[in-house]
């Protein structure tokens, strides 16, 4: 389930940091109902965006460079 984290989170989960506030995350259905239920995170129903970099890499797949 994709989720939102509404505040930030101290310690780790699964060895690594909590989401920041306001950044989406893939986490699995039961733990992230808890947190949604805990009024920590809120559900996300859009995919998640690209990231810059990757629409980027994609805007210049198949072209060729002359230099």
């Amino acid at each position: 389930m994709r989720i939102r984290m509404l505040v930030q989170m101290s310690g780790t989960r699964d060895g690594a940091p909590w989401p920041a506030e306001g950044e989406e995350a893939d986490l699995p259905t039961a733990a992230a109902a808890h947190l949604v239920s805990a009024g920590v995170a809120e559900q996300v129903d859009e995919p998640p965006s690209l990231s810059l970099s990757k629409r980027r890499q994609g805007g210049r797949r198949g072209s060729v460079s002359d230099s």
